[in-house]
C-alpha cells in the first residue's frame, strides 16, 4: 500500500485503511482478497478540511464490487456541493464519474467497469459527522446485469441499468 493525500491539516489522521500518515488519508489498495477502508475517526465524526484519495487496483481481469456500511453520514447539501464521497470508474480524478454521494442513505452497490475505482472523500469547514465505512472484493471475468443506483437527498432515485453483460476490462 502507498500512502496518498490531498489532506490539509497537518495533524496525523488515523483511519482504518491500513495507512496512518502524519497529515495524509487515503491509499493505494492492491490487496488479493478485498477489504475495508473508512473516512477518518469512523464511527466517531470525521475532522474539517479533509481531502482524502483512496485508489482500489484489481487483479487483471478482474472488477471491484464496492459496498457502503448502512451506517453512514455525510453531511447533506443539493448535488453534493460541500462534503461527499466522489466514485470514478478508473484510476485517476479525471475518469468518468459513477457518482457523488452524501447525505444520511450510503451508496448501495458499484461496480467498476474495469480493474481500477477512484474515490474521493471531501470535508469542508463546516458541519461533520460520522463519515463512511466501505468495503470491496474482486470478481473475475463477465459480470451479469447490475444496477448503479445514485442517491441524493435533494433529488429524485436515478437507477442506471448496465449493460446485460460485460467483460471487466483490463485497462
Amino acid at each position: 500500500m502507498i500512502g496518498l493525500s490531498g489532506a490539509t491539516k497537518k495533524d496525523a489522521v488515523k483511519n482504518n485503511s491500513g495507512v496512518q500518515p502524519a497529515g495524509q488519508c487515503g491509499t493505494w489498495v492492491k490487496e488479493a482478497e478485498g477489504g475495508l477502508f473508512t473516512s477518518p475517526n469512523y464511527p466517531n465524526k470525521y475532522p474539517p478540511e479533509r481531502e482524502c484519495i483512496y485508489i482500489i487496483e484489481a487483479p487483471p481481469r478482474q472488477c471491484i464490487d464496492l459496498f457502503f456500511d448502512e451506517k453512514y453520514s455525510i453531511e447533506p447539501s443539493w448535488e453534493c456541493k460541500f462534503d461527499h464521497i466522489e466514485v470514478r470508474d478508473g484510476p485517476f480524478g479525471f475518469s468518468p464519474i459513477i457518482g457523488r454521494y452524501c447525505g444520511q442513505q450510503s451508496p448501495l452497490y458499484i461496480r467498476s467497469s474495469g480493474r481500477y475505482l477512484w474515490i474521493k472523500f471531501v470535508a469542508d469547514g463546516e458541519l461533520e459527522a460520522m463519515g463512511f465505512s466501505a468495503s470491496y472484493n474482486f470478481t473475475a471475468g463477465t459480470t451479469t446485469r447490475s444496477f448503479f443506483i445514485l442517491c441524493d437527498q435533494s433529488r429524485p432515485l436515478t437507477v442506471i441499468p448496465r449493460p446485460r453483460s460485460h467483460v471487466c476490462a483490463d485497462l
